[in-house]
């Protein structure tokens, strides 16, 4: 055992591993990627945390790094959840529900809790986070906030910064904070500090009062986005100051979350859903704009296409039966709505006149059990994710990007024709009422015609995504994947504010570097695996 590990295992309460086992067990997560860590870390408690960090930030001092990855499922298709040194996993102890006031729904948290166990016992109190991701059954709420998480319902409710009210972090060098929005009397209070927090609020203060003309090119024109750092809403006009928008996101790479406090929205178990069936993408468009210019939004507009339809009938013809039937349709979507009675009433008729002039089919469904059938039409793109046909696997390379909802015709004409010339089959499902689509291709990674292959079909795709005025990240955050193409997102005069933010906030690069910032193509490429799959994930059948 290194003289780390025995260090460590002396000082921290949690549990410390070494074995081959342990480590190789760490060493993927939903990625394309494989780098195994040297040792894993099961901490506590937010001292474990601590200690860990001060650890590595002494040994940084005198010129040796370790890094720091926190980690919580393992479902991270960016490779965030990936690190060559500590992995802190939080899921086996810091998993606890720590305070819920049933009045106003705030609930306090640790990130390893399960995201599922949290909606369960949100609704026991009529309340729920509507931005989980399709992965919530499985996934944690650390990973959420790490990546900026959303799902389905984001399109009416925002996505998860919206929702976190403060966070608890621990800082490169130890140091604890507690991140809200500070009055300007208390920003220069903090401003004051001799500690590593006081010279962070310091720099960063002055760094977005010197940048504030680049920092308004961040603000891309889509619903929703998880590229980069947000430098948007930290400062504002009234001198009022909070780091948990830049903190939500981040992906562990400007501090170790240990608590976070969020906000909650009344639960309504009663919803109203249609499944519209459209024989063209420019017809499921137009209805998309016109349900997103009404007064009040869907809680969700999802997608599939009728390749995915077709897909799941040849790997299982009785999944959708009676429910879809040929010949398929160009796309379906589904459309939910949880409003109220007379207010849903209301939208619902102005729905049932949008589709009745756009759709070639329509089935709507009031109960549970009716929607809950409607629902397996987008749950199918699941049997995708676990699908093999030998060597070829459904690989995640290209499945988050964001455009304007009013381009998504044009970004799926351009994904049709990528997928064309490179000779291969495609199908497209995600959350179209904001306009992000996920798709993977089937490829062998054991080839290096099909590892060259990803790596053209991400280039390509992206610039399709640039050219439409998108994002590269909807909802998964930038990872080891992504990362590489933030210079070409948001310009490099961006790309050199968010490089100055890492070096304020981890100024060793102790907090999981080869994340965000300083990553280039060349550093991904070694690290891919020749084999993808999602056996960790397999107790649950893995969404997106």
């Amino acid at each position: 055992m290194s003289k780390a590990a025995h260090y460590l295992q002396e000082h921290l309460l949690g549990e410390v591993m070494v074995s081959s086992d342990a480590r190789k067990y760490f060493a993927t997560d939903a990625s394309i990627f494989t780098l195994t860590p040297s040792l894993v870390v099961y901490p506590r408690g937010e001292q474990d945390v601590r200690k860990t960090a001060r650890f590595t930030w002494q040994l940084a001092e005198r010129g040796r790094i370790i890094p720091i990855t926190a980690r919580g499922s393992g479902t991270d298709q960016g490779g965030a959840a990936l690190g060559s040194g500590i992995m802190l996993v939080f899921p086996a102890h810091m998993n606890r529900i720590v305070e819920l006031d049933p009045k106003s729904g705030v609930v306090t948290v640790e990130p390893g809790l399960n995201y599922g166990r949290l909606e369960q016992t949100l609704h026991t109190h009529e309340r729920f986070l509507p931005p989980y991701p399709e992965s919530y059954e499985y996934s944690t709420v650390g990973g959420a906030v790490a990546n900026n998480a959303s799902g389905d319902k984001t399109l009416k409710y925002g996505a998860t910064r919206g929702f976190v009210k403060s966070l608890r972090v621990v800082l490169a060098n130890g140091e604890v904070v507690e991140t809200f929005r500070l009055s300007k009397r208390e920003l220069n209070k903090k401003l004051q500090l001799q500690t590593l927090e006081g010279e962070i609020y310091r720099s960063f203060n002055a760094l977005l009062e010197d940048n504030r003309e680049v920092i308004e090119k961040l603000d891309l024109s889509v619903t929703k986005n998880s590229a980069g750092y947000d430098l948007l809403d930290i400062k504002r006009r009234d001198g009022s100051f909070d780091l948990t928008p830049l903190i939500v996101g981040s992906q562990g790479t400007l501090g170790i979350v240990t608590e976070i406090t969020f906000e909650t929205e009344v639960y309504n178990p009663q919803k109203e859903l249609f499944l519209a069936e459209f024989e063209s993408v420019e017809k499921a468009v137009q209805a998309i704009l016109e349900l997103r210019a009404t007064p009040q939004l869907p809680s969700a507009i999802e997608m599939v296409d009728g390749q995915l339809l077709a897909l799941i009938d040849r790997l299982n013809p009785n999944q959708l039966k009676d429910i879809v039937s040929k010949p398929f349709p160009a796309v379906a979507l589904l459309i939910e709505f949880d409003d109220e009675g007379r207010q849903r009433k209301k939208i619902v008729r102005r729905t049932e006149k949008v589709l009745s002039e756009l759709a070639s089919r329509v089935t709507s469904a009031s109960d549970l059990a009716g929607q809950t059938r409607l629902w397996k039409v987008r749950d199918a793109a699941a049997s995708v994710l676990s699908h093999s046909e030998g060597q070829l696997k459904a690989v995640p390379i290209i499945e988050d990007g964001i455009v304007p909802p009013e381009k998504l015709q044009e970004l799926v004409s351009g994904a049709y024709q990528i997928f064309a010339n490179e000779r291969l089959q495609v199908a497209l499902w995600g959350h179209a009422g904001d306009g992000n689509i996920h798709m993977q291709p089937f490829l062998d990674l054991s080839q290096v015609g099909d590892r060259q292959k990803a790596f053209r079909i991400m280039d390509t795709y992206y610039q399709l995504i640039f050219s439409l005025g998108g994002s590269t990240s909807g909802e998964h955050g930038d990872g080891r994947l992504r990362a590489p193409y933030l210079p070409y997102l948001y310009g490099p005069e961006v790309y050199e504010l968010f490089t100055k933010v890492k070096q304020i906030f981890d100024p060793y690069g102790t907090l999981n570097p080869g994340v965000k910032v300083g990553v280039r193509m060349d550093d991904v490429r070694p690290l891919v695996r020749s084999t993808y799959g999602l056996e960790h994930l397999y107790d649950h059948m893995p969404h997106s």
